[in-house]
């Protein structure tokens, strides 16, 4: 999304972007899915990290997660602190099968005052506050409620069209790489989503060795707001601070960048060269 929506991070970092296996330009038909697992990503992880530090010749990084990549983010930072100069988390998960329960409840509620029976109907096919499982079918059901609702990826996208039209535009992918693109995603979730929802990080990861900052949109509900409010919260960490971005919904990297470029600069910057000192 950076082409159209710039983040400026590039002004103030060395930035990779990481085309993780089974997505992206890093998607093949023949991907093992034995090998799509999240630990698997945390070595795959280390090893970008490995292969950076060697080439810019530094002892630590900052690792930046956002979303599904939140995830990663933080078991990261738990098995090797010693890379690391920070964590940041941006729409960080922690506990994902709760988040899609509270949205649901909320979709549900703000779909019945509008008035919207169709949005009803097809939410309520999928009955998840009564067990039924948060499987892909309901997945696209969510995806077009949140859009609905502004509460998804981007807060002022009400149409499922900017992304796709996001990626068709981007320069830095050939056709075959835009086309392979929601292949390698149906592909990654497919692999991934039971064990995304199987995990809790509150007993997962109770502590983090770095310090941790996370951004998160009030209107995010494809992961929590309340739930990362309330995991940072209770984490201890040597520095930690939650940054609320008030029109963002899932993605305030996109939504208020330069917000987010002033955080980086003036609070997580300034705070690691103080600690470096």
């Amino acid at each position: 999304f950076t082409q159209s929506l710039p983040t400026g991070l590039e002004e103030l970092f060395t930035v990779c972007w990481w085309e993780q296996r089974g997505s992206g330009m890093t998607y093949r038909k023949d991907t093992p899915p034995d090998t799509m697992t999240i630990e698997q990503m945390v070595d795959d992880a280390l090893a970008v990290i490995g292969y950076l530090r060697e080439r810019f010749g530094k002892e630590k990084l900052y690792v930046m997660g956002h979303s599904w990549g939140s995830l990663l983010g933080v078991l990261v930072a738990q098995r090797a602190p010693e890379l690391l100069h920070a964590y940041i988390g941006i729409g960080q998960l922690a506990r994902q099968d709760e988040s899609e329960r509270l949205a649901y409840a909320y979709m549900l509620d703000r779909f019945r005052e509008a008035g919207d029976e169709g949005m009803l109907r097809r939410l309520e096919k999928h009955p998840i506050d009564q067990g039924a499982a948060i499987d892909f079918e309901y997945l696209s059901v969510r995806s077009s409620g949140m859009t609905k609702l502004g509460i998804g990826m981007v807060h002022r996208w009400r149409s499922m069209v900017k992304p796709v039209l996001a990626v068709l535009r981007f320069k830095g992918y050939t056709m075959r790489e835009k086309m392979n693109y929601p292949r390698g995603n149906a592909f990654s979730l497919n692999c991934l989503w039971d064990e995304v929802l199987g995990i809790d990080l509150f007993e997962r990861v109770p502590r983090l060795e770095v310090p941790v900052y996370v951004f998160h949109g009030v209107f995010d509900y494809q992961v929590s707001y309340v739930i990362a409010k309330e995991y940072l919260q209770v984490l201890e960490a040597p520095v930690k601070g939650f940054y609320s971005f008030e029109e963002s919904a899932h993605s305030p990297c996109f939504e208020e960048p330069e917000k987010m470029c002033r955080i980086l600069r003036e609070d997580v910057l300034a705070k690691a060269a103080g600690l470096d000192d």
